[in-house]
């Protein structure tokens, strides 16, 4: 299952509706609406979250990852050590990170391609991705 920054996850692809993700993955093992009325999906088998974003019709626009077996740019990155999979990243074009720690969490955040690394104790446990913002308040849909 391959990240891919700026597009989406495995067959994912911002910018799809629930009814095209259903589609593909069947019914979320778990929905529910968030605090801004959001349409949250939850796929246990793809170890995902999904965010189906009001305001924009409610076409996908977020997704948080923390499967094992998920690819970015041709290897796995849950896991992985984050000083190595930040200079991983650096080779592959997200040149800079914003670092927010609190606790045992820190969130590596690449503006360009809209990714966040999530780690705790020096290891990525999860990789959030979220549709491009191409001019000031609109999204570079996919689909």
């Amino acid at each position: 299952m391959e990240i891919k920054p700026k597009f989406g996850y495995d067959q994912l692809l911002f910018g799809m509706k629930q009814k095209d993700v259903e589609a593909i993955y069947g019914k979320p093992n778990h929905s529910f609406i968030d605090d801004d009325d959001n349409v949250i999906f939850l796929y246990n088998a793809l170890k995902a979250r999904l965010t189906f974003y009001a305001e924009e019709d409610f076409k996908l626009g977020y997704i948080i990852i923390s499967n094992p077996n998920a690819i970015l740019f041709g290897e796995k990155i849950i896991g992985k050590n984050s000083i190595e999979s930040k200079e991983f990243l650096f080779k592959k074009g997200l040149k800079s990170f914003e670092v927010e720690s609190f606790d045992s969490f820190s969130n590596l955040f690449n503006e360009d391609y809209w990714t966040i690394l999530q780690t705790e104790f020096d290891e990525v446990i999860k990789v959030e991705i979220g549709a491009i913002i191409k001019n000031q308040d609109e999204f570079d849909w996919k689909f």
